[in-house]
């Protein structure tokens, strides 16, 4: 696969911001130079299939890892240095969330919030009510979707300027994670909150995410709003007798069994296909978001 690279510059002004990170685990890289800036306001969706590198991406974004090289800023903070205000203004659920497990639902809520200026201990209490969970049991005798689902709330409860989720999903029932989904959108609509949540759930992106960015293989590929994703990106078939002529630039293509080839292209600055798409039977085919995540990923 020939990545295609993308220019996406941190600013300060970005409540999450990237550049360069490069991370490894026993001499395999995870991730290759990766840059990303996240606009106050949007909710971006970081997709990638299990072992792309997207919980080591955001953990490095956070401060929570050490990346090998490179830089992460939140609110304008070296990520690895962050004050309190700047902790107070985020809040993070990680995929498998194991803190305070020794505590209830109710204390574990109540001890955190402490920490939190705007916490809302009502909707905290109300929450754990319509999500049916009971507040006196302790957490570490929760099912995994309930364990998770009182994570979400108490990140949520603290009212963040940037909330981050890890796989949100992915230990809920369809109707919790349609819930939560919702309640992500009204927060940045309603609130402006800044969101970044990692999926390979490419429906709850289409629900919810402004913007979109695919990680494969430790890179980030591409980073654009997701509404952009069908104007600006096709698949191109092109017959055996002219796949010589294939673009050197491409997310990902694939030799058929006919000879004949097929890849993903961009429009240039200039909203044109490459020249190959004007061969003689060559055919751009339009790409749904699913679509799109498959033909990178495979």
């Amino acid at each position: 696969m020939n990545a295609m690279p993308q220019d996406i510059t941190p600013t300060a002004a970005a409540p999450l911001a990237a550049r360069g990170l490069t991370h490894c685990y026993e001499g395999g890289n995870v991730l290759c130079g990766v840059d990303l800036a996240l606009e106050p306001g949007s909710v971006l969706g970081l997709i990638g299939r299990n072992g792309a590198g997207k919980s080591t991406l955001i953990r490095a974004m956070l401060g929570l890892l050490q990346p090998l090289s490179g830089e992460a800023r939140v609110f304008g903070e070296p990520a690895l240095r962050l004050s309190d205000d700047a902790k107070a203004r985020l809040a993070y659920v990680p995929q498998q969330p194991e803190a305070l497990a020794w505590l209830t639902a109710q204390q574990m809520l109540d001890y955190v919030g402490r920490f939190y200026p705007r916490w809302d201990a009502a909707f905290a209490h109300k929450t754990l009510e319509r999500w049916k969970i009971q507040p006196n049991k302790l957490l570490a005798k929760l099912s995994p979707g309930e364990r998770q689902r009182v994570d979400l709330i108490r990140a949520l409860a603290s009212q963040p300027e940037l909330l981050v989720l890890d796989e949100p999903a992915a230990a809920l029932d369809p109707v919790a994670r349609r819930e939560l989904l919702r309640e992500v959108a009204l927060r940045a609509g309603e609130s402006g909150t800044t969101v970044l949540f990692s999926t390979h759930i490419v429906s709850d992106l289409e629900r919810v995410a402004s913007e979109i960015a695919f990680l494969h293989e430790g890179r980030l590929l591409l980073h654009c709003g997701v509404d952009e994703t069908k104007e600006r990106y096709a698949r191109l078939w092109l017959p055996a007798k002219t796949s010589a002529a294939a673009p050197a630039q491409a997310l990902g293509r694939r030799r058929h069994e006919d000879g004949s080839l097929s890849l993903v292209v961009e429009r240039d600055a200039r909203g044109q296909w490459p020249e190959a798409a004007r061969l003689p039977g060559a055919r751009i085919d339009a790409l749904g978001l699913e679509d799109l995540f498959v033909e990178i990923a495979e």
